[in-house]
């Protein structure tokens, strides 16, 4: 054989390898998320069948977990590829503190998604009409390794109370902190997440039941004052809940997508990639995809740094990501 069509022939052979190893690309990847009662768990859902469906080779599932203190935990340890997580919550693992002593957590942003805002709920007849209110009463401060609890204790301390000596507390996620109050044994929860959040929704649904909303946005400030500027001002909007006849005014703060510092470039470009182009397939699982925006791809959105795969798809579209 001449020397040229041994060439070719490498070449081609070369190729087909090439081809062969692309199509052959398996990975699995798990999807930390929520409970079941609130929005990462059918956001997590969502991405996971759109990955699923759109990344040849790819097996995306979603996993239940307590929330985003278990998520970043999980991702640290790499037994999950990506987290839904909140901002306080990163910034704490980001840096060791409260709930990540045992040590520092390697982690990048793939993306901003949405603001969490923060309810404190409760129904008529509990006497609750304030967050002074609670005081003496029994409440729930969302589940252990949720979030919900880290930001639920910088609220109430901004307020003026005792987590521990004002109140008798208990640790439940959002759908048990809701058959809880519907069963008279807590008189309040507080909980964190996207609008509508289904177990809220089916609280105010509830017959002989009438929904209320503590505003707490005046805690805010002293909360960034202590924590950083992590927390904002905002508007739950009457009727997002049955029952629910007035605004809200509460704290939100940004949820966002992370992954360990180790994911490679490009499984960090798929997802991100996958998460923005199949955004309206994400939203007929949940509205709150909505707010999936590329404008809110910012440095001061987040506590940890982009992976360097979701700055190359960004740098695609034409977003400049910075403060």
């Amino acid at each position: 054989m001449k020397n040229w069509q041994t060439g070719m022939l490498a070449t081609a052979l070369v190729a087909a390898l090439a081809t062969t190893a692309a199509a052959q690309d398996k990975r699995q990847l798990s999807i930390a998320t929520g409970g079941t009662g609130g929005v990462y768990y059918p956001l997590g859902g969502g991405l996971a069948n759109v990955l699923t469906k759109n990344v040849p080779g790819w097996s995306a599932t979603a996993e239940v977990t307590g929330g985003s203190v278990d998520n970043l935990k999980l991702v640290g340890a790499e037994r999950a590829e990506i987290a839904f997580t909140m901002a306080d919550a990163t910034l704490d693992a980001a840096r060791g503190v409260d709930k990540f002593t045992s040590g520092k957590l390697n982690l990048m942003s793939l993306a901003v998604l949405y603001p969490n805002r923060m309810h404190v709920v409760t129904i008529d007849g509990m006497g609750i009409t304030s967050m002074k209110d609670l005081k003496g009463k029994r409440v729930s401060t969302g589940s252990p390794g949720s979030a919900t609890e880290v930001m639920a204790f910088r609220l109430i301390e901004a307020a003026g109370l005792d987590k521990d000596k004002d109140m008798r507390r208990e640790r439940l996620g959002v759908a048990e902190s809701t058959n809880a109050i519907k069963d008279r044994k807590i008189e309040a929860y507080f909980w964190v997440g996207g609008l509508p959040t289904s177990a809220v929704t089916d609280l105010g649904a509830t017959p002989g039941t009438k929904l209320k909303l503590i505003d707490h946005d005046d805690a805010v400030e002293a909360m960034n004052k202590k924590y950083g500027p992590l927390y904002s001002k905002g508007i739950i909007p009457a009727k997002t809940y049955p029952g629910q006849d007035t605004d809200n005014k509460q704290a939100n703060v940004w949820n966002i997508l992370v992954v360990n510092q180790k994911m490679s470039d490009d499984v960090a470009y798929q997802v991100t990639k996958v998460l923005f182009e199949k955004k309206a397939d994400i939203v007929a699982v949940h509205k709150e995809a909505e707010s999936f925006d590329l404008a809110n791809q910012k440095v001061a959105n987040t506590p940890v740094p982009f992976h360097p795969g979701a700055l190359k798809y960004y740098n695609e579209k034409g977003i400049k990501v910075g403060g």
